[in-house]
């Protein structure tokens, strides 16, 4: 039989209360409060809280506090990605993204989501769903990424956007919910 943590990185119902994911949660939230209250000048002190945090991640992450997430361990980070002023990551499944990424303040990125019929919700059961984001890509301010997205290589999310759908590579895209606005010149 599956354990909790098993269904809820393979996408199936879980239940977020069980006492091993509360207890993970709880380790999460104290190194982030480590981090949020570590200071600029304190460079060696929020990479060693990042290395635990974010475990999948290079040493060139740069996170500017406040930041938040669930487990930080389904964060999977590539070289020179930069995260504002208070970014949140619902990380209950893996949430990968490409080098040199940058998003802005307040992105909200959420794979955590709730069964549509209510007698499921009412079970008190969740979900997750992956979240995939390429390499050079812009998150503008106060965007919010949906479960389940993918946002191609090269992309720009204009400031405010609700990502509900996949967004191919190499295009400028904005609003709510967020569509194509027009290609993008791959050079």
């Amino acid at each position: 039989m599956k354990t909790e943590k098993e269904k809820m990185l393979s996408g199936e119902l879980y239940n977020a209360l069980d006492a091993k994911l509360s207890n993970e949660r709880l380790r999460t939230r104290l190194l982030l409060k480590d981090l949020n209250d570590s200071k600029e000048d304190e460079k060696d002190k929020r990479q060693e809280i990042l290395n635990h945090l974010i475990p999948n991640s290079k040493d060139d992450l740069w996170i500017q506090p406040p930041f938040y997430c669930d487990y930080g361990s389904n964060i999977v980070i590539g070289e020179k990605v930069f995260f504002n002023f208070n970014c949140v990551v619902l990380d209950v499944m893996q949430v990968k993204i490409g080098n040199r990424t940058i998003f802005g303040p307040n992105v909200q990125i959420y794979t955590a989501t709730h069964p549509i019929n209510y007698k499921e919700r009412a079970t008190g059961l969740e979900l997750g769903k992956a979240i995939s984001i390429g390499e050079d890509v812009w998150v503008g301010g106060s965007v919010v990424i949906c479960p389940g997205v993918s946002i191609g290589d090269r992309t720009i999310i204009g400031a405010g956007s609700v990502v509900t759908k996949n967004i191919p590579s190499d295009v400028f895209a904005a609003g709510n919910p967020c569509k194509v606005i027009r290609k993008l010149d791959p050079c």
